[in-house]
């Protein structure tokens, strides 16, 4: 054979390599997209509700505003991680999103481990068990928690905020508590359904709770006058909007293959899903504590109601970009906890690096987006001209910590798809606390820079945990884990009720 062939032989195989990925890419794209698109509109719709109702209170008073920021951003971001914590563990034990609110992503994160593995394993059944798991343990966390809501008032003079700032985030923090107890269902069966790749209802589901948030909150507050509790009420109405909704898709039928009814097997090895929970719950609180801390450190600059209220409103707006990513990371998490499920690591390795390709190319978009747009942003929530002030000269920093945010979030669904909670927890901790933080308090303070000193030490402490976790994720051996969810899997297997009467359930 001649040169000439053996070259046009090359040729041709390198070509018919490069057709061959870049259809696998589309493949993948096309698997990770009809997961994350839901996922992208329900969670920028939900999450939307709280950036609307913050826009509605900015332009009622400027203190309600401020109360506003630091319970949504302290205690339901609190609260709410410890409670995804429990569906996480839920999901992790089958595996084997504001301090409030943060609880409960932390427990439900489980669920979605869980589900997502159980789904990839054909272990059909189970999912429902471990979705009424998950709310058992969620609904005894947040009664424990009540406390931080009901006392409000008491504890921010504690934490030492201004008296005017203080009683307004006490009165809506007790608005906060049905908002709250809706979060524990809508959070554990967006988890549950997506799992099972029909979360497209609740993207329906979550457009019409958008839309409908909008019209009562311009009903309550602008044509009845009803003010902030107007704002609150249009909150609370929506989101339970969102949970009747998803109520009725389970209990109607609609999931016939996960849902066999409820269960007293739900009751049963509880604690090992408790323990399970703990490390998922801890890797996300680390995360939502960490910018409730420094919402409630922007509390202590000479400016105490502009500083919160600027801060708070720029972490808002990052959380709602960050939202759409979180729709990949759902599907991270998903297309990982499947294929580990099914036992191909070398599917897991490819879904990874189609999904970071992805992330990325969003995160730039939005990077230059923020540069372009930062200086007006803030007019969108406040008429307070210092507030907006503050806000444009944090819109820089805004622009590159939504770009970190497009791949550290996608980087922990990964780790949830594969149970590394545990790791992940470890590395928020060194991460956040241990350079982050201490940066923030010496440059806002020591050096006097304020809020933009706090934001930069945010920042720090998000790059070193992007960089953390790439490092862990690159050198993880998703063979050794395909092994490890195999035996997982089969040690927390229980018979379908209708295979094994000793498991009884009421249809």
């Amino acid at each position: 054979m001649d040169e000439g062939s053996i070259q046009e032989r090359l040729l041709s195989s390198k070509g018919m390599d490069e057709h061959n990925l870049r259809r696998r890419i589309s493949m993948e794209s096309k698997k990770i997209w009809r997961i994350a698109t839901p996922g992208v509109i329900s969670r920028v719709s939900s999450f939307g509700t709280i950036v609307v109702t913050q826009s509605f209170i900015g332009h009622i008073s400027a203190v309600d505003l401020a109360g506003y920021a630091l319970v949504q951003t302290l205690s339901v971001r609190f609260v709410n991680g410890i409670l995804v914590n429990a569906f996480t563990s839920n999901r992790n034990k089958q595996f084997k999103t504001n301090l409030i609110c943060a609880s409960q992503i932390g427990m439900s994160s489980a669920t979605e481990t869980l589900c997502g593995q159980a789904y990839g394993a054909k272990q059909y059944h189970m999912m429902g068990i471990y979705l009424q798991r998950s709310w058992i343990i969620d609904l005894i966390t947040l009664l424990i928690l009540l406390p931080v809501f009901i006392f409000g008032t008491q504890i921010f003079r504690l934490l030492g905020q201004a008296e005017g700032i203080a009683e307004s985030a006490g009165y809506i923090s007790v608005w906060f508590i049905p908002f709250v107890v809706s979060l524990i269902f809508s959070l554990t069966v967006q988890m549950y359904l997506q799992a099972q790749q029909k979360n497209l209802i609740i993207a329906w589901l979550s457009a019409l709770q958008f839309a409908i948030h909008i019209f009562c909150s311009w009903l309550f507050v602008y044509v009845l006058d009803l003010g902030l509790a107007g704002a609150m009420a249009a909150l609370c109405i929506s989101s339970w909007f969102l949970v009747g909704g998803e109520f009725v898709y389970i209990f109607g039928g609609w999931c016939p293959d996960t849902w066999k009814g409820f269960s007293i097997a739900a009751t049963k090895d509880l604690w090992p899903v408790v323990k399970l929970s703990v490390s998922s719950g801890l890797m996300i609180c680390l995360e939502l504590w960490y910018y409730a801390i420094l919402v409630l450190l922007a509390g202590y600059t000479k400016d105490a109601q502009v500083s919160i209220s600027a801060f708070s409103i720029c972490l808002n707006i990052n959380a709602w970009i960050v939202m759409i990513i979180l729709g990949l990371m759902g599907a991270a998490c998903v297309r990982v906890a499947n294929e580990l499920g099914s036992g191909d690591a070398k599917a897991v390795r490819f879904s990874i690096k189609v999904i970071m390709g992805t992330s990325v190319t969003m995160g730039i978009f939005f990077w230059i987006f923020c540069l372009a747009f930062g200086n007006k942003i803030g007019y969108l929530f406040t008429n307070e001209e210092e507030v907006a002030e503050t806000i444009s000269r944090l819109s820089v920093l805004l622009a590159f910590t939504v770009l970190l945010g497009s791949i550290f979030p996608v980087l922990s669904g990964v780790a949830v798809g594969s149970g590394l909670q545990s790791k992940v927890a470890l590395i928020n901790l060194i991460c956040f606390y241990g350079i982050g933080l201490p940066v923030g308090i010496a440059l806002g303070y020591w050096f006097n820079l304020g809020v933009e000193g706090i934001w930069v030490g945010l920042t720090g402490g998000v790059l070193t945990q992007t960089f953390s976790l790439s490092t862990l994720i690159w050198r993880t051996d998703w063979d050794q884990e395909v092994s490890k969810t195999s035996a997982r899997l089969n040690q927390w297997y229980l018979e379908s009720p209708e295979n094994d009467k000793h498991v009884s359930g009421v249809a």
